[in-house]
């Protein structure tokens, strides 16, 4: 029997809420209690603020505990494509941005002492058709060149020693991006907003927020509270206590399945580097050994967007044996999904609304952005300068007859697998 809950929940199993008193009053209410949540709310509670957090679901129960544990800080469009959209100066922002919050989670995880399995092991990146490695080589030596991270190509014929497999035409390497216990993660930052003095409230959804003079009425499951400021970090979890971010963000099913224990010799055939690793087809995988280096945790698109299907499953473990033969058929004994949230511009965001401020739209990489989002918006509120941000411009655009529901996904799943079908027949 394959298990539904994440792998991450075996080593850090998600507390049981703990029924707090619902205070009356807050300088903050912060919505969502995952990296988001917690990273604004210990900023601003180690600034001597009053801080009250409120999740409808169990602290860290949404994607802060599901995702695959990759440190990317990705951004989805390429350099010329956010310099078409947003101008030069800002495009080399958001890149340089991208950098910086990488290094400042780095930062602190060591600085709080943090026991997350955080190993900074690089990630290689397999070019799926042959014309993709020329993209990667490029993109190795531009990283390398304008922003000083290792980063170098690696050519078919050397990629032997990152990656046991022939399945990719090459690829790049960059060092600068590392794995870790996402889990593990996030129960530490729950200790340390609490320790800091946020009131953390699970399992207590938030249900509709009024502005009123001098601040904001929300209301919660268990009774009112007054704030002076708000911060909403729901990201792919938002559900209609905001239907007006709910309209700009697209909730999207990520899956990883974790394959039974693998012995040591054949996890040093398969992955002899012990990276992350990633690819560029459209509709691309993500994998990674698990901490312990004992199974590979495989994910990518779910393709669903209701009930808990077998087919995802099975098609994540058929794209596992197509790039290692040696997996054909292997046991998997997790396979869950969580959210994550997209938007038009495919760019994270911070960013106001009558006087409320957002962190959300991290499209796939929230292990880095969704940290380093929360701390700055808690900034903001604090009027402090570091609070500026690249990430800080006008909301996510409206996305159609979303309504909090990716109905199209499924269409959207077919097409980008049958492209990545013609593209390898071609």
């Amino acid at each position: 029997m394959i298990k539904s809950e994440p792998y991450w929940w075996q080593a850090a199993p998600l507390a049981a809420s703990d029924p707090m008193p619902v205070r009356g009053t807050a300088d903050v209410v912060i919505v969502g209690a995952g990296y988001t949540g917690l990273s604004a709310a210990l900023t601003l509670a180690r600034a001597g603020r009053s801080v009250q957090v409120f999740d409808r679901q169990r602290p860290g129960e949404g994607a802060s505990s599901r995702n695959g544990g990759i440190t990317s800080g990705n951004l989805r469009p390429s350099l010329a494509e956010l310099t078409r959209r947003f101008g030069a100066v800002r495009a080399a922002a958001l890149v340089a941005e991208s950098k910086a919050a990488r290094e400042d989670l780095y930062r602190f995880i060591a600085e709080e002492g943090i026991d997350c399995d955080f190993k900074l092991v690089g990630r290689f990146a397999g070019a799926s058709r042959a014309a993709d490695y020329d993209r990667l080589a490029r993109e190795a030596d531009h990283l390398r060149g304008a922003f000083g991270i290792e980063a170098h190509p690696v050519a078919r014929g050397e990629q032997g020693s990152y990656i046991g497999t022939v399945f990719y035409h090459g690829g790049n390497v960059r060092m600068d991006i590392g794995g870790l216990h996402p889990a593990k993660l996030h129960a530490a930052m729950l200790r340390l907003a609490r320790d800091a003095g946020a009131l953390v409230h699970g399992e207590t959804a938030v249900l509709g927020i009024r502005g009123e003079a001098g601040g904001y009425e929300v209301l919660t499951a268990r009774g009112p509270v007054r704030a002076s400021h708000v911060i909403v970090g729901t990201n792919g979890y938002t559900d209609r206590f905001d239907r007006w971010l709910r309209s700009r963000l697209v909730p999207v099913r990520s899956r990883i399945i974790a394959t039974v224990p693998l012995s040591a010799n054949l996890m040093g055939e398969l992955m002899p580097s012990r990276m992350m690793y990633s690819e560029t087809r459209k509709l691309h995988y993500y994998y990674r050994p698990s901490p312990d280096g004992t199974r590979i945790l495989f994910g990518g698109r779910d393709g669903t967007i209701a009930g808990d299907a077998e087919w995802p499953t099975a098609s994540l473990r058929r794209a596992l044996g197509d790039i290692f033969p040696q997996l054909d058929g292997v046991a998997i004994e997790h396979s869950w999904y969580g959210n994550v949230a997209m938007n038009r511009d495919m760019v994270p965001r911070i960013f106001a609304r009558d006087g409320e401020r957002y962190a959300a739209g991290y499209c796939g990489s929230g292990v880095v952005w969704a940290r380093w989002a929360g701390r700055k918006a808690a900034l903001q509120v604090l009027s402090d300068q570091a609070g500026g941000s690249a990430l800080d411009f006008r909301p996510p655009r409206w996305v159609p007859l979303i309504s909090g529901k990716a109905w199209f996904m499924p269409a959207v799943f077919g097409w980008l697998l049958f492209q990545d079908r013609w593209a390898t027949q071609r």
